[in-house]
């Protein structure tokens, strides 16, 4: 499809289905149907959008469109004036404009299982609807009058109620993994990968199965993601991995690692080559470059800094139950095992924190701190405090 511009109507359909939310706005694997649109178009080159509906919706339906594209909104209520600025602003190439006046999805590689109609969209001449809107012609005469309706063969199907997006919902999802793979993501289960619209993956990364990715996610190159790894709203650079984990609002430099059975929930930053691994917490913490948490720990409100290695089982206290406290864990420290540190705190470049430590005050730089009872041995006490057997 060469066109370049659309122009789509909201249509509130509520009074007909009997549902609260129009039907481009119901969910299909989270996402509204309006998005499922607007992102194939934009896969297919149209950039331009012109939006109409009511004002109660265009918050949320403004949404539903990709980033980069460039997006026009207007009332139902008197769309004429600004719609045509729109058509007037296009190219000089672009001699005919899409118009979708109801519900649709559009699926050039459908499967047979789906409703077949005739679709709620059509072609039309844009200098033919421009002259129409100058004449202040109802816009709905015009569209029955001088469209072209797109046929099925072009891949516009309508969709008539809720019932219908269960068939839909495998048919977008594999057209959406489909064009991944098109543009060089390995993929190894269709069936059991879910990449939402507005996801971007990166050429020469793999999704293994039970991978879920959801809103604004980008993945770079050369990652590796899955199996069983659900990522939302998350950033994750070049030649990553990502193993069975679940990331929220996390940001992860080129080259590292997470996982597997980690949770970086929102406000979580790695650095280059910095790891997160097996049972690892974060929240709200950055861990610099190359710095390592490998396993078995809670890090909140926290800062790592780069080459830094935390120990199994350590932990920040960072609440008091009135307060959030930050801790500050500089660069090459070393944080022995079992270590609980008690924010805020501060331990210093290159300090060593002796394990099985509770630290509730800072720590010199190159300094070792050792927060625990020293050790008493009581000789013999086994002995003599064993159990009688019973005679």
């Amino acid at each position: 499809m060469a066109k370049r511009s659309a122009v789509l109507f909201l249509i509130d359909d509520t009074y007909r289905t009997g549902s609260e939310t129009p039907l481009m706005l119901h969910r299909v694997l989270g996402t509204p149907l309006l998005s499922w649109l607007t992102h194939a178009l934009f896969r297919a080159e149209v950039s331009r959008f012109f939006l109409v509906c009511a004002p109660r919706l265009t918050e949320q339906a403004a949404l539903c469109f990709p980033a980069g594209a460039e997006v026009h909104t207007a009332s139902d209520e008197n769309p004429s004036d600004r719609l045509h600025v729109f058509l007037s602003t296009a190219e000089d190439s672009e001699q005919s404009v899409l118009v979708v006046t109801g519900p649709v999805v559009y699926a050039p590689g459908r499967g047979s299982a789906v409703p077949q109609r005739t679709a709620n969209a059509c072609m039309v001449s844009r200098h033919e609807l421009m002259d129409a809107l100058d004449e202040t012609a109802p816009i709905g005469h015009f569209l029955k009058h001088a469209a072209d309706p797109c046929r099925e063969g072009e891949g516009f199907f309508s969709v008539s109620g809720p019932e219908e997006l269960a068939a839909w919902q495998p048919v977008l999802c594999r057209e959406l993994l489909a064009s991944l793979t098109r543009a060089g993501v390995e993929i190894w289960d269709y069936a059991s990968t879910y990449v939402q619209p507005g996801v971007a993956v990166g050429i020469g990364t793999v999704l293994l199965p039970g991978t879920i990715l959801r809103g604004r996610t980008q993945v770079g190159y050369g990652c590796t993601v899955g199996p069983d790894t659900h990522i939302t709203d998350s950033k994750i650079g070049n030649h990553c991995t990502v193993e069975q984990s679940r990331l929220d609002g996390a940001v992860i430099g080129n080259n590292a690692s997470v996982g597997p059975f980690a949770h970086l929930r929102p406000g979580t930053v790695l650095e280059a080559g910095a790891k997160a691994g097996s049972f690892v917490e974060l929240k709200n913490a950055s861990l610099g470059r190359n710095a390592k948490v490998p396993h078995l720990s809670y890090l909140g409100d926290t800062t790592v800094g780069e080459n830094a290695n935390i120990g199994c089982g350590a932990v920040t206290a960072n609440f008091d139950r009135v307060e959030k406290h930050p801790t500050v864990i500089e660069k090459e420290a070393f944080i022995g095992c079992n270590t609980t540190l008690v924010a805020p705190v501060t331990v210093g470049q290159g300090a060593y924190v002796g394990a099985g430590s509770v630290i509730t005050e800072d720590i010199p730089a190159q300094a070792l701190g050792i927060g625990r009872s020293r050790q008493s041995n009581r000789r013999e006490w086994a002995l003599r405090n064993k159990k009688k057997e019973e005679e």
